[in-house]
């Protein structure tokens, strides 16, 4: 990926716009989706998604931009915009469900309501975690994200990010735990 990033990187400072499609069909729907993921609504991650896309061509155009990690750059513009905007309004609670279903290209009918609950508890025990730790296992859980494209994105050591996913992983294993303690004590 380092690789083709360089040569889109190079068209995209020339402003070649089959590189800039090129770019914005590639990785488009990967950003879209962790919009989505992060504000819970269709709308706003389209909207978040163009704003992502725009603020990298103005910076291309001043002579800005990135240098290298085209992908991570894409990805911490969009994650300051969203940070923004939940700035300005309360964060829209959102369901964690499978990309296809979040991308809108599900055509399974079986999606099952044990499957949405799931998606229901994933998404109230990620919001336990701290921003940080919450935002570096949309990345690499959902995401797919190598260390060090999220270190990248979140402007952090790798060393931050194992740090980072190892406190929310066992924050989420205990949030677990305690969930199935409580329901054993209802049950």
């Amino acid at each position: 990926m380092q690789q083709k990033e360089a040569i889109w990187l190079e068209g995209a400072r020339r402003l070649e716009e089959d590189v800039l499609g090129e770019i914005y069909d590639a990785l488009s729907p990967e950003l879209y989706r962790y919009g989505y993921r992060l504000l819970g609504d269709v709308e706003q991650a389209e909207d978040v998604l163009s704003e992502t896309f725009v603020r990298f061509l103005r910076a291309i155009r001043a002579g800005g931009g990135p240098k290298t990690h085209l992908r991570a750059y894409l990805y911490r513009t969009l994650h300051n915009l969203v940070i923004d905007r939940h700035r300005r309004q309360e964060p829209a609670w959102h369901e964690l469900v499978p990309e296809e279903i979040a991308a809108g290209e599900s055509t399974n009918p079986a999606y099952s309501v044990q499957q949405q609950l799931d998606g229901r508890k994933a998404r109230a025990l990620l919001w336990h975690l701290t921003p940080e730790q919450r935002q570096v296992i949309l990345l690499k859980f959902f995401q797919e994200l190598s260390n060090a494209e999220i270190a990248a994105a979140l402007e952090k050591t790798e060393g931050a990010v194992k740090a980072l996913q190892h406190r929310g992983l066992a924050s989420l294993r205990r949030l677990i735990v305690k969930e199935s303690v409580d329901q054993e004590h209802v049950g």
